[in-house]
């Protein structure tokens, strides 16, 4: 039995594929801790992915490049997130409200396109990323295979976490994220203009969940399908949690999350007698289980929801 277990889940191919997975996790992640350590909740992350996933998937059709697909994937999850921070800023609307309906919006709006443009039948195959190894570092037992012989956007997952901790918790900029999130009135007070870095968190947000939505159709699937981010967006509010609102420490929760996807994956394969509808739900019941276990013990910015309105 335990040769088996190590067989199974103790392999390259296993952990390989839990970084894979890990990836749009903790790049979204990164993009609401900016968001939400400026004082805005994201609900519409799951929206913004899925936005970046179609116009990744559309730039690649029409450039037959992937770098141009991201680009899109990126631009597409921002244009959302400025929809979202207008209607949470300037409108002063309910934040968790503009979150749910963006994502019903895009939802429904990303089948049309689709639909609109390629039909109900047609699922083009488009450029996509395929794996790189790192030379050098590709080599180094077990740990190479794993981190380094990966497609390119997991590569850049790693730099975009490492950024996002370096810019939020040492520049001028990032200070001013957080101020605007624990205590925006004092921060105006100081001459911090609270809407424009709102306005910034939440639209660098969306862009890190349109590069995070390129990974389903670019690095996985290599087409669109409607829906295909599957509720990961609210994974990433879970993880956002768990990791106490740290870059660092959510990309290792992503991991944890990424395992479970692949756990559930391994569990289909096996053909063990598990319906293959708890094999797909694992990573959601994993979810639920920590938020519980964590409830009430982590702690959130200040102003972490509430609009701010200049007397």
């Amino acid at each position: 039995m335990l040769s088996t277990f190590a067989d199974i889940f103790l392999t390259v191919e296993f952990f390989s594929a839990s970084v894979r997975f890990a990836m749009p996790l903790a790049v979204a992640s990164s993009g609401e801790i900016i968001s939400e350590r400026g004082g805005i909740v994201n609900i519409g992350l799951e929206g913004m992915m899925l936005a970046g996933a179609l116009g990744g998937m559309m730039g690649s059709f029409y450039t037959n490049s992937p770098w141009v697909g991201m680009l899109c994937g990126i631009l597409a999850g921002g244009l959302v997130a400025a929809i979202h921070a207008f209607m949470v800023v300037t409108l002063a609307a309910d934040q968790v409200v503009s979150g749910a309906a963006l994502n019903i919006g895009v939802l429904g709006m990303t089948t049309f396109v689709f639909r609109a443009v390629y039909g109900i039948t047609e699922r083009p195959i488009v450029a996509h990323f395929e794996a790189w190894p790192v030379p050098v570092l590709s080599r180094i037992p077990f740990i190479g295979p794993i981190l380094f012989s990966q497609i390119p956007l997991v590569y850049v997952t790693y730099v975009v976490v490492a950024l996002v901790s370096v810019v939020l918790f040492r520049t001028m900029w990032g200070l001013g994220i957080q101020s605007v999130g624990e205590h925006p009135r004092a921060a105006d007070s100081v001459g911090l203009h609270v809407d424009r870095l709102r306005y910034m968190a939440v639209i660098l947000c969306g862009f890190l969940a349109g590069l995070a939505g390129t990974f389903f159709s670019l690095g996985q699937l290599y087409t669109f399908i409607e829906g295909m981010t599957g509720g990961r967006g609210f994974i990433v509010l879970a993880v956002v949690i768990v990791a106490n609102w740290s870059p660092t420490r959510a990309a290792l929760v992503a991991l944890l999350f990424g395992a479970a996807e692949a756990v559930g994956l391994r569990l289909q394969a096996l053909d063990i007698g598990i319906p293959y509808h708890f094999a797909l739900a694992f990573p959601y019941v994993l979810t639920l289980i920590v938020y519980a276990g964590l409830a009430g013990r982590t702690r959130m910015p200040h102003a972490l929801g509430l609009p701010y309105v200049k007397d």
